[in-house]
């Protein structure tokens, strides 16, 4: 028997010495070191190529057993028969007795201090389970710590998954490997950035592609990065041949599953982003792939470190890295069955934004938020799908039509105004499906309202309602009055916005709609009529709707009627009254991400600041709210009566503040983020340098306005009737 040793005997290891630098990683280092002197077992767990063995080697190397930390390299290894033979070559044992290997690891290793690495095991999972266990249990000394894709699922073992780099590390990964090639890539900075994030992080990638500067920049790396697994080729000769392509090293993976787990592994290729439970068992099941083995074939690729397990917010999900998914995407678009499992997909979703709209007028509208924003890269494949399959441009109306909550009700104005216009530029069939291109016309125009836009969303719903006279559409009718209605609030001539808005209300009370449009359109009554000056009408309508919400659990609509409760509040001077208010109008409306009712609740936050004296804060929560504006569309629509507020706030501020200091603070303002102006108009932030400016006289409060206001406002700004 022979054994390596330094000159005064002791054993020293065999780790490899580093090749290059090691970056990055620090917080994994520590993380790992940690968890092996907490365990006597560890696993380090993640796909092909994400820095598995390179991590694992640095921490058995500092890890300093008394008698040395030996690597097994098990990737060559085929028949489990000889894996206890490998692991007493890599300790450089010789025996020539009669003994099984297993016999003469347990002799060598009694009483020592040993750190075994096992590298690469995952071909060989059971086999090396059982040697694990069998070595822990009979040598009390000795420490292991695994590297494959897969957990090897034993008593006290520990797994330490690994993800792949930040994208600061992957950058200074590339950058490093670049200037070893004498490639400097500084001036590409943004390029090397864009190629890193679309490489996953995953190390191997990263390196790969740096080898390609010796006839690529970055740039025409980016170019041509369709085709990833021909581009990256090309490691290190003296790599292992699994880390010398990438395709290999996710190969290896694949020659490692069952057919099963290789089809599902293919099947989830249509998803992108993260995907839940439920939609996989009905996107990926059947044609070979029984619902009932779904699950068990999901957790096979969990456990295989191909697909991650994730806690979110609405629950657990998982995902697959870019790189991953492609190669699944090859080999369903080899099984030729891409085309049913996208359809499969598009299903899926479009019954999941369905189910959402109905759900949004219900106590789960935040759940339906929350839901619909983590589904969004799903929602964007099948309106993709939709969009560019031949025969399915009216699925694409429904749906981009059915997600109406999310682009008003979410935040997501100019991307919903992208999806819809695309969808009622196509030509659809327009008999039995005549009802979903109506839907996304008064959606579209609804929008463009919104984002101040008003002849496309005027040219919108003048269509959708001539189509609607033309086939006797009640349902379409309705909602093409009502937002023809609001167009004209917006476009302050309120005359015709109260007219337009009771008729759509009493057509929707023939049909027996009710839901939060419809709730929206006695809330866009409301404001017309205080508007007006009737106050008094104002709040009955609002307090109607805000008992139907509280009724209901709907708090999206509920925020809007908050405002104009906020408004007339703040018009009868009933200053706590109105903070209190709108202070209730922007947490709910920030919380579904809606930046209009934010930004609009802002605005009189403000007006409302400066009445009780203080004009620094309310100048720079203007300045806060100007910044918001460009997110959502024309400030204030341009409307005089939604100006007004506006106007009398500055004015009063100027007025306190002077020019120079007005205009400081509103700069100061501007610098918010969004959730620290949020903050600051709850009063739950302060700026130091705003504190000690006098508050005029007349002291906070009510500051001296008591009784009614109104802030002045020409009857339009944009010249009278609202055409159609």
């Amino acid at each position: 028997m022979r054994d390596h040793q330094r000159g005064d005997g002791a054993l020293n290891g065999n780790l490899p010495v580093e090749p290059n630098a090691f970056v990055g990683r620090s917080a994994e280092l520590a993380g790992l070191a940690a968890a092996l002197d907490a365990a006597r077992l560890v696993t380090v767990t993640g796909p092909g190529g994400v820095g598995k063995s390179r991590l694992a080697a640095r921490v058995a190397a500092g890890a300093g057993p008394r008698d040395g930390a030996w690597r097994v390299e098990l990737a060559p290894l085929r028949d489990p028969e000889f894996l206890d033979y490998a692991v007493a070559e890599a300790l450089a044992l010789t025996d020539q007795t009669t003994r099984a290997p297993r016999e003469t690891l347990l002799a060598h290793l009694a009483g020592r201090e040993v750190l075994l690495l096992l590298d690469g095991f995952e071909h060989l999972a059971e086999a090396c389970a059982e040697l694990v266990a069998d070595l822990l249990g009979r040598l009390p000394r000795l420490k292991v710590l695994a590297v494959g894709r897969r957990p090897l699922c034993l008593a006290g073992e520990r797994l330490f998954p690994l993800a792949p780099l930040a994208e600061a590390d992957a950058v200074e990964l590339f950058a490093d490997r670049a200037t070893a090639q004498g490639v400097p890539v500084e001036a590409d900075a943004a390029d090397v950035r864009e190629l890193c994030r679309r490489l996953d992080g995953i190390p191997l990638a990263v390196e790969l592609a740096a080898g390609r500067l010796r006839a690529l920049s970055p740039r025409q790396l980016l170019e041509r990065f369709d085709d990833r697994f021909r581009l990256l080729t090309g490691g290190a000769r003296d790599a292992l041949p699994r880390h010398q392509a990438l395709r290999t090293a996710i190969g290896w993976s694949h020659e490692l599953c069952t057919p099963e787990e290789r089809l599902l592994w293919a099947r989830l290729s249509v998803f992108a982003g993260q995907f839940d439970l439920e939609a996989v068992e009905y996107v990926c099941s059947g044609h070979g792939l029984d619902a009932d083995r779904v699950l068990d074939v999901l957790t096979e690729l969990i456990a295989q470190s191909v697909v991650t397990r994730e806690e979110t917010p609405v629950g657990v999900r998982y995902r697959m890295l870019d790189t991953i998914r492609a190669y699944g995407a090859e080999w369903l678009q080899a099984t030729g069955d891409a085309l049913r499992l996208r359809r499969r997909h598009r299903d899926w979703y479009i019954g999941l934004a369905t189910w959402c709209e109905l759900d949004w007028f219900s106590p789960r509208q935040s759940e339906v938020a929350g839901r619909v924003e983590a589904e969004l890269p799903n929602l964007r494949c099948a309106l993709e799908h939709c969009l560019t399959e031949p025969g399915e441009a009216h699925l694409g109306q429904y749906l981009a039509g059915s997600l109406w909550f999310l682009w008003v009700g979410c935040g997501r104005l100019p991307e919903g105004r992208h999806w819809l216009e695309r969808s009622v530029e196509l030509d659809a069939e327009r008999t039995a499906n005549e009802q979903s291109r109506l839907k996304a016309l008064w959606v579209l125009g609804y929008v463009a309202i919104l984002q101040g836009d008003t002849v496309p969303a005027l040219a919108a719903l003048q269509e959708c309602r001539d189509e609607a006279e033309r086939i006797a559409n009640p349902t379409a009718l309705a909602y093409a009055e009502h937002r023809t209605g609001c167009l004209a609030l917006v476009s302050d001539d309120m005359g015709r916005a109260e007219t337009l808005l009771r008729s759509a209300l009493e057509r929707y009370r023939e049909i027996g709609e009710l839901n939060s449009n419809v709730l929206m359109g006695q809330v866009e009554l409301a404001m017309a009529r205080a508007f007006l000056g009737d106050l008094q009408d104002a709040v009955r309508i609002s307090e109607d709707v805000r008992r139907i919400c509280d009724d209901h659990g709907e708090r999206w609509t509920r925020a809007y009627a908050l405002f104009v409760l906020g408004y007339a509040a703040w018009a009868e001077g009933d200053l706590p009254r109105a903070r209190s208010l709108l202070s209730a109008c922007l947490s709910d409306a920030h919380g579904f991400h809606d930046l209009l009712g934010s930004v609009l609740a802002m605005e009189l936050l403000a007006l409302v600041t400066a009445s009780e004296g203080d004009a620094a804060e309310a100048a720079v929560l203007q300045g806060a709210a100007s910044r918001v504006w460009p997110s959502v569309g024309l400030p204030l629509f341009g409307s005089a009566y939604y100006n007004a507020p506006h106007e009398l706030c500055e004015a009063t501020a100027r007025g306190q503040l002077g020019d120079e200091r007005y205009e400081e603070c509103v700069r100061r303002g501007r610098l918010l983020g969004r959730e620290a102006a949020v903050a600051r108009a709850l009063r739950q932030g302060a700026d130091p340098a705003l504190d000690g400016v006098p508050a005029p006289r007349g002291g906070h409060g009510r500051g001296g306005g008591a009784g009614k206001r109104r802030p002045a406002a020409s009857r339009t700004r944009k010249g009278g009737e609202t055409a159609g």
